[in-house]
């Protein structure tokens, strides 16, 4: 079993242990009267100890997954169709709204037989896949996060990057690539709510605290420009020496600037749907390491709860009341 595979079925089990059934909390609640988004922070931490478990490398691209997975998942505790947010809680993980939605009116045996097709090991190509390319300006550019479908086109577009060591070296890359790819998605879908979140390791505060400092600016600054993202958000992630490969830490995944969106080697792609043994993921469980969030280290503005409510604040206002039902209702009956 690949790591991937290893990957998704730790992921799937710990959304599903924080979603029953596909039953998502509202996470809108009532703080001395006023309304705040409150993120899963304890989910986000155990989505995190996966690939430290694993010993996963930048290159297998687990690790920034492992954020990807947990946005998506707060999208649809916002109340955001759940087959309209990608990566999707099930495989395929991505999957375009009309095949969704041919699957939910199918018999049961055309629906089994059409799931089989599209759950084996190959893509499908043009159908689904296992990441996505949107058409910015002026290049395809792989998102990591999106809620679209073809009557509206984009609507949430978040980009994630993750750096656990190599700080002076890789940070100004960073933040240079996420303006430009702000500005390239901005510019052709500029009501799409646009995001960009980076993942550090806390070790930064004391090894580069100049350079947290200074990304912490840039960041910030990132989310005020007209032409960028509406929302920005950094992570600070603590957890014990050893766990990650300090060689391999400042190697960025590449990204396919010609993969047609939805599209994937078919010669490539894992059978995400496979999972560990239960006894196996029971056992994994015990296992993960420990890793903590350090929200009170970084500046409110910048934190998970605002970023993420701004994020669903904006796809909210951009459209029309009778869209996204749930998610109005959700933010409209905060809980108590």
């Amino acid at each position: 079993m690949s790591g991937k595979e290893q990957a998704w079925a730790l992921f799937d089990r710990i959304v599903e242990e924080a979603a029953p059934n596909g039953e998502y909390r509202n996470p809108w609640v009532l703080v001395e009267g006023v309304r705040e988004y409150k993120a899963d922070i304890e989910t986000l931490e155990r989505l995190l100890a996966v690939p430290l478990y694993l010993g996963s490398t930048v290159r297998s691209g687990i690790r920034a997954l492992a954020l990807d997975v947990w946005l998506a998942y707060e999208l649809r505790r916002s109340g955001f169709d759940e087959d309209a947010v990608w990566p999707r809680a099930t495989h395929p993980r991505i999957l375009p709204m009309p095949i969704s939605r041919l699957l939910r009116t199918l018999p049961k045996s055309e629906r089994s037989l059409l799931l089989e097709r599209l759950t084996k090991k190959n893509a499908v190509s043009g159908v689904t896949s296992s990441s996505a390319s949107i058409l910015g300006k002026n290049y395809l550019k792989q998102v990591d996060v999106i809620m679209t479908d073809w009557a509206t086109g984009p609507e949430i577009l978040i980009s994630t990057k993750r750096m656990d060591s190599s700080y002076g070296k890789n940070a100004p890359n960073r933040v240079e690539e996420s303006y430009g790819d702000a500005k390239n998605l901005r510019l052709r879908h500029p009501m799409a709510a646009l995001g960009f979140l980076i993942a550090l390791r806390s070790d930064i505060l004391t090894k580069e605290p100049l350079v947290f400092d200074w990304m912490t600016d840039l960041v910030g600054k990132l989310g005020q420009e007209d032409d960028a993202y509406h929302a920005t958000c950094v992570l600070l992630m603590d957890y014990a020496d050893g766990l990650v490969d300090e060689d391999d830490s400042d190697v960025e995944e590449p990204d396919d600037p010609l993969t047609e969106p939805g599209v994937e080697d078919e010669t490539g792609v894992e059978d995400m749907h496979t999972g560990i043994p239960g006894s196996d993921l029971d056992s994994a469980f015990k296992s993960l390491p420990r890793v903590s969030i350090l929200e009170n280290r970084v500046e409110a503005g910048l934190r998970t709860s605002v970023f993420l409510a701004q994020i669903v604040n904006r796809a909210l206002d951009a459209t029309p009341i009778n869209l996204h039902v749930t998610a109005r209702q959700r933010r409209r009956s905060p809980l108590q």
